[in-house]
């Protein structure tokens, strides 16, 4: 093997370490690592240097092997929520945070018949190959155990790492400035998977080589670079990423249906402005909706200044006022009965959605114009569904209040909306103030009727 360039060239070696044996459960990886390290021709372990161990051969040791029949039970068992599904391909994420097809539950380079799970504790393992490599050869190396992964919106797949002891998994460039002068806002480098990487460039997938050596990135590693410090330690799971930042946490129709899910009437809303912009993308989302004849029987007003809001609502609260004496209530139910309807007034967005009957058909008798007519409220509230979901979407919570359909008039006249817009009742968005209750459960068969 050739030297590393000299100077204040930038660079490293990689190389697979042969002589590893075929991996039975209780062996001692340390042993067997130290003793491929050592072989004739080969530069042994340095200080510094990195060590990349494809997971297969730990859990073998750790005797994570199964017969082949219980895979899709092992699958639910390493799960703890299914991420994206299609046909029998699962995305889920494991009980170590990791996003990956099948949990990891592989059938590939294991004996016929059986299945691997993963490493109980990756990072665990990792720290037990370094502590025994310490011991055994008096060396301060990083360990980096290795799976592949595919990623979203990349074709191929490429080695990630799972678990690490004594490597810096995340090179945090935050606060710095670029060659340029300019600063680095966002910029957190994977180390980890990046030395994962480069060790699979050796390795392979059908050479029957698990194991590689990085020489050259001492940096990285604790106790052995200057620039190493206590952040080494944190291991691998350090790179999975908090839910709350996961920006691609479902799949397509896992999303759909958890909007769906999270679609809950809200009545108490926070002081929080609402985004004009995620309004518009969920009445993009309405617009999407079913709808007679090839028309577009919807129309969404956004009240965004509280003048608007205010104008509006007095004037509805004094048409019902006008409609609840006529019915007879005396005057402490009445302010009772406009106290219940502040569910809008309280919310720092409104949106009054509307149909419109263009393009509907006109019929010689009442009971087909009265189909016509239904059939496009069923689109209208279609739109209004879809509304209601995506801003579940966003994040925003919302209530659909019926009030605009008893004083249509007024709405219209208030709003300057034309004669033929007949509100579809007003959607109350914002924040949510509090998580809202259970709900209860409901079981769809008590909904279906089968023929």
């Amino acid at each position: 093997m050739t030297g590393l360039p000299e100077g204040d060239v930038p660079a490293y070696r990689v190389w697979a370490l042969p002589g590893i044996p075929e991996v039975q459960a209780g062996d001692d990886l340390t042993k067997i690592i130290a003793a491929a390290a050592a072989a004739d021709g080969l530069p042994g372990l340095a200080d510094g240097d990195v060590l990349l161990v494809t997971s297969k051969i730990v859990s073998k040791a750790e005797g994570r092997m199964l017969e082949a029949t219980d895979r899709e039970a092992a699958i639910d068992a390493e799960a703890v929520r299914v991420v994206a599904r299609r046909g029998a391909l699962r995305i889920v994420e494991t009980r170590l945070g990791l996003v990956m097809a099948a949990a990891g539950v592989d059938a590939s380079n294991t004996e016929a018949g059986t299945i691997l799970l993963l490493p109980e504790d990756p990072d665990a393992s990792a720290r037990a190959l370094r502590d025994g490599l310490r011991d055994a050869l008096g060396v301060e190396v990083g360990v980096v155990i290795t799976d592949t992964f595919g990623r979203p919106w990349r074709s191929g797949l490429t080695d990630v790492a799972i678990g690490a002891a004594g490597v810096r998994v995340l090179d945090d460039l935050r606060g710095g400035l670029d060659t340029h002068g300019n600063p680095l806002n966002v910029t957190t480098v994977a180390t980890a998977d990046e030395l994962a990487a480069a060790g699979d460039l050796v390795k392979g997938k059908t050479t029957g080589l698990p194991v590689a050596v990085v020489r050259g990135l001492a940096h990285v590693v604790a106790g052995a670079g200057a620039d190493a410090d206590a952040g080494v330690e944190e291991g691998a799971r350090a790179l999975v990423r908090a839910p709350a930042d996961d920006m691609f946490r479902l799949g397509t129709s896992e999303a759909v249906r958890e909007a769906v899910t999270l679609r809950r009437t809200v009545r108490e809303f926070t002081d929080d402005p609402v985004d004009p912009g995620a309004v518009r993308r969920a009445v993009a989302a309405a617009v999407t909706a079913p709808a007679p004849h090839h028309t577009t029987p919807w129309r969404f007003v956004l009240l965004e200044s509280e003048a608007s809001r205010v104008r509006l609502l007095d004037a509805m609260r004094d048409a019902w006022v006008s409609d609840l004496r006529a019915d007879g209530f005396g005057e402490e139910s009445i302010a009772k009965r406009v106290r219940r309807g502040d569910v809008l007034r309280n919310a720092p967005y409104l949106v009054v959605p509307c149909l419109v009957m263009d393009g509907s058909h006109t019929y010689p008798d009442a009971r087909r114009n009265a189909a016509e007519r239904e059939m496009f409220v069923v689109a209208a509230g279609a739109a209004v569904q879809n509304f209601l979901v995506a801003l579940a979407g966003e994040r925003l919570g919302s209530a659909w209040v019926s009030s605009t359909m008893f004083c249509a008039d007024v709405v219209r006249s208030v709003l300057s909306l034309p004669a033929g817009w007949d509100p579809m009742g007003a959607v109350a968005v914002g924040r949510a103030a509090a998580p809202p209750r259970e709900r209860p459960e409901r079981s769809a068969a008590e909904f279906i009727e089968v023929r």
